[in-house]
């Protein structure tokens, strides 16, 4: 690895990667519990108009991710992994600033399109992951940054909730010093990983995510199953944050404190699945099986919530759901696999990229599911349907994996 500027050691750069994705997701969390009732004080609007505001919202925060993540990913490959970082990272700080200063809901928006473009760095430190890990170890790795999503997920939201009880831009201000200070300490200690000789000119015709895949294809056809594997699974994934707490309502009567512990639960043992599961299993299982081990879990938790009648049997779905976390970690490093070394903040870009799609069109699927067979207007009753629509997603994921894993195996 490279030592162009940074003075600490290849383990603490990767501690301040973790520490950048760790960061941006608490910073995700902690703002959502307050953000509706922002929207509504700057609005003046009644909830249900605001939760509209915040879906288009969401919406534009996807739709930034989906054109930056491949420009940004580029970037990288030109200029090198630090300097995109800490540039993203402090740009992501100065965001929650603006935010948590807004006057207006323009204001707002403008913030939270900031802040999709400055989550697109996303693609950079796994390329990060890449440069500095070996290619057999790449899928304990990259699960380790599942971890820093898996805490993000579980703390962010109670520390905004518990924030937000004081002020309600408290939470805006916390996660602003959080990134900031994670930027200055990135600047003294996080390693620029791409050698000289492996950067590459940047080009604007590759920096979307249709583009970089046409070039990258021409490595390896396999990536384009993989890609394709990984954005479906996103579209699987995206279940969970969007439709899951309606689910729970309908199907069990949950509470809001209910909703919230559940919801954490399921965070955590998707977080200690990849951070620890896959450190420990992944050499025995191999990357196949982990794959095929957790979609299985997925489509055994889907019929588990769909026979719980009590609430101790929800959490033993959330238990055998949570080896969903054997999934997206070896098919991403069977992915990097697939390029060159000059090429990881490309891929990396391209995958985002196609992965936010999911966050444009998944939740509205999955609302559609459950209004349709949840409630008294339902001809079935089948509140589970989003989570049985997302298992048969998960199944072609693994098919789609396979292949892939396959024809890269073949050319090896």
């Amino acid at each position: 690895m490279a030592m162009a500027r940074g003075g600490g050691s290849s383990g603490t750069s990767f501690l301040v990667v973790f520490a950048i994705v760790l960061i941006d997701m608490l910073g995700f969390g902690i703002v959502s519990p307050v953000l509706p009732g922002l929207i509504m004080d700057l609005t003046r609007v009644d909830i249900s108009t605001a939760a509209g505001y915040a879906g288009w919202l969401g919406a534009g925060y996807a739709v930034m991710q989906f054109a930056f993540a491949p420009v940004i990913g580029n970037l990288s490959d030109r200029f090198g992994r630090r300097p995109v970082l800490l540039a993203a990272v402090l740009m992501l700080g100065l965001n929650y600033l603006l935010q948590a200063l807004a006057p207006n809901f323009g204001w707002l928006i403008a913030g939270r399109l900031l802040a999709g473009i400055t989550g697109a760095s996303f693609s950079a430190a796994y390329a990060y992951i890449a440069d500095v890990t070996p290619p057999e170890k790449r899928a304990a790795a990259f699960g380790t940054m599942g971890l820093a999503f898996g805490i993000g997920f579980v703390v962010g939201p109670a520390l905004g909730g518990l924030l937000g009880s004081i002020d309600a831009r408290l939470p805006f201000y916390t996660a602003a010093g959080l990134a900031l200070a994670n930027a200055a300490f990135g600047y003294f200690f996080l390693q620029e990983s791409l050698t000289p000789e492996n950067r590459r000119p940047f080009d604007w015709r590759r920096a979307n995510a249709f583009a970089a895949l046409q070039v990258l294809k021409g490595q390896s056809p396999t990536v384009l199953w993989f890609v394709a594997a990984l954005g479906m699974w996103q579209l699987a994934h995206i279940v969970y944050p969007a439709i899951w707490p309606y689910f729970a309502i309908a199907a069990y009567g949950f509470d809001t404190a209910q909703v919230g512990l559940a919801l954490a639960m399921v965070g955590l043992g998707s977080a200690l699945v990849q951070g620890l599961a896959l450190r420990l299993f992944l050499p025995k299982l191999g990357e196949r099986r982990a794959v095929m081990l957790g979609v299985a879990g997925v489509c055994l938790s889907t019929v588990l919530y769909m026979l719980a009648v009590e609430t101790w049997q929800v959490y033993v779905a959330i238990a055998v759901g949570s080896l969903q976390g054997f999934v997206q970690s070896p098919i991403l490093a069977f992915n990097s696999r697939a390029v060159d070394a000059r090429s990881q903040g490309e891929l990396q870009g391209a995958v985002q990229s196609i992965g936010s799609i999911a966050q444009i069109i998944g939740p509205p699927v999955y609302a559609q599911a459950l209004e349709r067979f949840s409630g008294p207007g339902a001809a079935v009753q089948l509140p589970a349907m989003p989570l049985v629509i997302a298992s048969a997603v998960a199944v072609v994921v693994l098919l789609l994996f396979l292949k892939g894993a396959s024809l890269l195996e073949r050319k090896t």
